[in-house]
């Protein structure tokens, strides 16, 4: 690791001991190191430290530098490597690493220990935390046993780290920070010091304790110029697809995003956009070009996919397949709002401080507004309602072209009535036959099949009257959880 030296300097000027930091001198039993490792694996979770450490060769009371006798290469536990067999008694998901470093001329040796992720870390099966400076079984403290497991299920992927060990510069040099003040009407300010300062504010870049930087996967996954540069996020890059027809047998083009989703979003919506067919109106004075489908809709598809995407699904990201007839937009994981409940339930989502940056990057909606405009857009342009799927680890949003009602399946008219119940619910509205039919561009003649396609929904519990005694020719309906 750079910049050992400094690291211990570093913690050395802390006034005591922590829950995340512990020295010692030439103790170093190997069941106290497993013990310990556990537990300052899961204190520092629960301190919100990446890392948590355990130096030798450091006075524990005056923090001076004392030297220790302890050699991590050639200890051995029963005929194996000390380190080896450590990694046989830790749950999987321990994270550490050995290093040493000569100073003043005395050895020092710095156990780093990453923070516990998803599940508390264990040794021999049982679980440790640090009280104070002391290490206890965590079941013997169910009050630090149940804030760890909050903690833990709090934990999200946009503030694991893409990569450390940086100098400020090298940081920098890795994202397009710029376009972060751009956007955000932020001068940006002169110095390494000053930019540095507004990318820590934002969780994009974090400083560690050895006085060097990382950049977290949000700040990777926004901000990369290349996203080469970090291989544990590289999968998730967006991908477009285009195929001939409405099958999968031959594809067209395909095109598979580079760099953060900050510097591409655009450019990709431009790019489909480029694929899609298109007709040029004009009205009045004015030339327009109108596309197969709502830009709008389109981005706010792409923007949740991107956004709400489950990051622990690994070796997969968001994909836009193209079609003749449709468009799919597919993104690893489920979204956490019942998708019955998708137009009026205030939004949820698993990357909380992701979907607020891009917020503010003017990249998505605001307070959930992004399906009401998916909706409302497909209906003003008279398309089928967008239809949501959910498969094993994966949802996918579908957007169709236009289409004659009578080829649109009966499942696609019963979504779309639902949905259209709920568009006119959040307005204040009510539907009726003559809105459903102005919704699709419908003659007065299929009333009688509009009304046969309500009482279907009504049986599926998908819609209800909002009077049932009111006569047929009147009659509104909402949607079932009105």
């Amino acid at each position: 690791m750079e910049n050992l030296e400094l690291l211990v300097d570093n913690l050395r000027k802390m006034p005591t001991e922590t829950e995340w930091l512990e020295f010692k001198h030439n103790y170093y039993e190997p069941d106290m190191i497993g013990e310990d490792i556990s537990a300052l694996a899961n204190s520092s979770a629960l301190a919100e430290k990446d890392c948590a450490y355990m130096i030798w060769g450091i006075h524990d009371e005056t923090h001076e530098i004392i030297g220790t006798e302890f050699d991590q290469y050639t200890r051995k536990v029963k005929g194996q490597e000390m380190e080896s067999w450590l990694r046989t008694q830790l749950s999987k998901n321990a994270d550490f690493e050995f290093d040493s470093v000569l100073m003043n001329g005395k050895k020092v040796v710095v156990l780093i220990i990453r923070k516990a992720l998803y599940q508390p870390v264990s040794f021999k099966k049982a679980d440790y935390i640090r009280i104070g400076s002391y290490t206890k079984k965590l079941s013997d403290n169910p009050a630090k046993q149940a804030q760890l497991w909050d903690r833990l299920r709090s934990a999200n992927f946009e503030e694991q780290i893409a990569k450390n060990d940086l100098r400020a510069e090298e940081s920098l040099r890795l994202l397009d920070y710029t376009i972060y003040f751009d956007i955000l009407g932020i001068p940006q300010p002169p110095t390494i010091e000053g930019i540095i300062h507004y990318m820590a504010e934002d969780s994009i870049i974090i400083r560690q304790d050895n006085g060097l930087f990382s950049i977290s996967n949000m700040g990777a996954l926004l901000f990369a110029k290349k996203l080469s540069d970090f291989p544990r996020i590289s999968r998730k890059a967006i991908r477009v697809v285009q195929y001939e027809d409405n099958n999968r047998l031959n594809i067209l083009k395909e095109n598979t995003g580079s760099k953060g989703y900050v510097l591409e979003f655009a450019e990709f919506i431009r790019y489909i956009e480029a694929l899609l067919p298109s007709q040029e109106v004009i009205e009045g004075a004015f030339r327009e070009k109108k596309t197969a489908y709502p830009i709008s809709a389109l981005r706010e598809t792409i923007a949740n996919a991107l956004i709400h995407q489950d990051f622990s699904v690994t070796g997969a990201g968001p994909v836009v397949e193209i079609f003749s007839n449709r468009i799919e937009i597919t993104n690893p994981g489920h979204p956490l709002v019942d998708i019955m409940r998708i137009i009026d339930n205030p939004p949820q989502s698993r990357n909380e401080k992701l979907a607020s940056l891009m917020r503010r990057l003017k990249m998505c909606e605001e307070l959930g507004t992004g399906w009401d405009k998916i909706a409302i857009s497909c209906e003003f342009a008279q398309l089928p309602a967008p239809r949501i799927d959910l498969y094993e680890g994966s949802t996918r949003v579908t957007l169709f072209s236009k289409m004659l009602f009578s080829n649109i399946s009966f499942e696609d008219k019963l979504w779309a009535c639902y949905l259209h119940a709920c568009v006119k619910y959040v307005e204040g509205d009510q539907m009726t036959n003559q809105s459903l039919r102005s919704r699709f561009d419908l003659s007065d003649s299929v009333s009688a099949g509009i009304s046969r396609l309500f009482k279907s929904a009504i049986k599926r519990k998908l819609i209800k009257p909002l009077d049932a005694d009111t006569s047929p020719r009147y009659m509104k309906y909402l949607p079932f959880w009105g």
